[in-house]
C-alpha cells in the first residue's frame, strides 16, 4: 500500500516448489492484499506525486556506510512524513523550479556551480532551510552563500586525539550543547533549554540576519578531564552563540538537527524544525489532526482532473533483531484534514 501510495507499482515474486504444487495458504494470503489493491488501481493509473518541498540527499557527496540511506537524509524524511508535508528527494541536478522550500540536511556541500543555482532560485522567490555543514563550500572553510546569513566562527573542539567532535555521535553526549529558542519557534515546546547530543556549527550571525535561537554550551564538555554522572553535563546557563538563523526567506540550523532525529528522535528537534518549517511554508499543501503515525501522499491524476489523497496507519514494531513487524491494523477515525488546491472543487469522494 506504501508503493502504490508513492505511485510505484508492487509485485509479488514466488518459486515454484520442488513437487510441483503451488502453497494454497500463500495464494490466499497474497490474493486477500492483491485484492485490495486491485480496488485502488483507479486511483493509481497515471498519477503523479504533487509535492512542494525538495530535500537534497548527500549521495552524490558520500556512500552510506552500512545504511541504504545517510542518516540526515532519513530524519528529515521521517520528520516531515510524520508532520504530513508533501517532499520529495533531490540533488544539485534537479529542477527546483516546482518547490516552494528546499531543505539542505546537514551534510550537503554547496560548489560555485550549486550556490549560483540556489541563489537563482532565491531570487525567484523560493525558500530553503540548511543545517550543520549544509552550505559549506566542498573544502569547508566558510559557506558558500550570504543567503544563509552567517559565517564560521571556528572548526570547534576537537578530542583527546585532534579530531573534530562537530557532527559525532558519542554514546553519553560527550559534547552536547544546549538550544533555547527564542518566541517565535517556541510553538509546542516549554521555554527551558532544550539538549542537542550532538556537537553542532560554530557559527556567527551577520548583520541584519534575526536569530531564532541560542547556543547554551554545557557547564563543561565530558571528556577524561571532567566527570558527569548524568547522561550529558548540565547547562552553563550562559548564552554563548547563534543556533537557529532567519535571513529573509533563508534559515539556518547549527545543529545536525536531522541526523540526531535519526539517532534518538527527540520530539524538540522534530519542533523545532517544523516551527522554523511554519515560518517559510505557513500554508502547506496538506494539514491534519491525526497521528503522526499516519502517512499521507496526495498524488494527481491529470487526465481524470483529480488528485487523489492516500491515508495510511500502520505502526511498525521491533519486536525481532531483524526488521519491523506489523501484526495489528488499528484504525483511525474522524481524521480533520484540510488541501490547498489550486483550482475550484467540484465534487469530494471517500
Amino acid at each position: 500500500f506504501r508503493m502504490i501510495a508513492m505511485n510505484s507499482k508492487c509485485e509479488i515474486g514466488d518459486q515454484l516448489p520442488p513437487n510441483g504444487v503451488l502453497e494454497p495458504a500463500v495464494y490466499e494470503l497474497i490474493g486477500g492484499v492483491y485484492a485490495s489493491v486491485e480496488e485502488k488501481e483507479p486511483w493509481c493509473r497515471g498519477a503523479k506525486a504533487v509535492s512542494e518541498i525538495g530535500v537534497f540527499t548527500p549521495e552524490t557527496y558520500q556512500t552510506p556506510s552500512g545504511d541504504s540511506m545517510p542518516s540526515g537524509l532519513r530524519g528529515a524524511s521521517r520528520m516531515l512524513e510524520e508532520a504530513g508535508h508533501q517532499f520529495e528527494i533531490l540533488d544539485e541536478e534537479s529542477d527546483l523550479s516546482t518547490y516552494r522550500v528546499l531543505i539542505l540536511p546537514d551534510h550537503i556541500p554547496v560548489s560555485v556551480d550549486f550556490a549560483a543555482k540556489l541563489q537563482a532560485y532565491l531570487d525567484n522567490g523560493g525558500k530553503l532551510m540548511a543545517s550543520f555543514e549544509s552550505g559549506l563550500a566542498p573544502d569547508g572553510a566558510e559557506l558558500a552563500l550570504d543567503a544563509f546569513g552567517v559565517s564560521k566562527a571556528s572548526d570547534g573542539p576537537v578530542d583527546a586525539e585532534g579530531k573534530l567532535v562537530r557532527g559525532v555521535v558519542f554514546e553519553r553526549g560527550d559534547y552536547a550543547e544546549y538550544l533555547l529558542p527564542g518566541e517565535s519557534l517556541g510553538d509546542g515546546l516549554p521555554p527551558v533549554e532544550h539538549v542537542m547530543y550532538i556537537r553542532g556549527m560554530d557559527v556567527e550571525a551577520k548583520p541584519g540576519a534575526e536569530v531564532l535561537a541560542e547556543i547554551v554550551p554545557a557547564v563543561f564538555d565530558r571528556t577524561w578531564k571532567h566527570f558527569c554522572s548524568h547522561r550529558q553535563s548540565p547547562s552553563g546557563g550562559i548564552v554563548a552563540a547563534p543556533a537557529i538563523v532567519r535571513n529573509g526567506d533563508v534559515i539556518y540550523i547549527s545543529s545536525p538537527i536531522f541526523t540526531q532525529y535519526n539517532q534518538n528522535a527527540p520530539l524538540w528537534c522534530k519542533q523545532l524544525v517544523l516551527n522554523a518549517l511554519e515560518l517559510l511554508l505557513p500554508n502547506p499543501l496538506l494539514r491534519h489532526d491525526g497521528p503522526s503515525t499516519i502517512l499521507t501522499t496526495l498524488n494527481e491524476q491529470a487526465t481524470l482532473n483529480r488528485q487523489v489523497l492516500h491515508l495510511l496507519h500502520y505502526i511498525p514494531e521491533r519486536r525481532g533483531l531483524d526488521f519491523d513487524i506489523i501484526e495489528d491494523v488499528i484504525p483511525v477515525y474522524d481524521v480533520a484534514l484540510s488541501l490547498r488546491v489550486e483550482k475550484p472543487v467540484s465534487s469530494v469522494t471517500l
